[in-house]
């Protein structure tokens, strides 16, 4: 069974109430159910370190002069959860925050930036989602904070692999520039 993404709307259930829900269910297991079943063990979620930030200069820019910047991000973290779905699947929610800059060559109030979340499986991606977000930077405010909508991941597991065998990363959607950019600079203290 492969790995499933499926984004929801933070507003159709408040992540704080499906937090909520998803701490019951390991107690739910706890009664009347057979010894041997435990509470499903979780992925690590991790910032990719090459892709945790993003500076984005104008078009045909000579350099990376500040004049000539766009827009500059960083994920500042994460929020999420995990439960049983069903004794073969184990259900991963998962929120990103991102801090975004507006630069002075930014025509306007608004951009698109990409940010993507990967599920890992020893050294195989077995799932990769590139979400687009736009952005729009109130008057007389040149910095955002985002918390992108919930995003579920569905795991195949069972009595050999449970979660905890895939990884889950973040980062930006970066083009090969601004990738070679971010190795070469190394990673910016928050």
């Amino acid at each position: 069974m492969p790995v499933r993404m499926i984004r929801r709307s933070l507003n159709r259930l408040p992540f704080a109430r499906w937090l909520a829900l998803a701490a019951l269910v390991p107690l739910t297991a706890c009664g009347g159910g057979k010894l041997t079943e435990f509470a499903p063990s979780c992925p690590r979620v991790a910032v990719l370190a090459d892709a945790a930030e993003i500076a984005r200069y104008r078009p045909g820019a000579q350099g990376q002069d500040l004049t000539d910047l766009m827009l500059e991000g960083r994920v500042a973290g994460f929020q999420g959860g995990c439960a049983r779905e069903d004794k073969n699947t184990v259900r991963t929610a998962l929120s990103v925050e991102l801090r975004l800059a507006r630069g002075p060559a930014l025509g306007g109030r608004e951009a698109t930036v990409s940010y993507f979340v990967a599920v890992r499986e020893g050294d195989r991606i077995r799932d990769k989602q590139v979400y687009n977000l736009r952005v729009a930077f109130p008057e007389n405010q040149d910095q955002v904070r985002i918390v992108s909508d919930e995003i579920t991941m569905l795991m195949p597991v069972d009595k050999e692999k449970s979660a905890a065998a895939y990884d889950v990363l973040v980062g930006f959607q970066l083009t090969p520039e601004e990738l070679d950019a971010n190795r070469r600079r190394g990673p910016r203290q928050p």
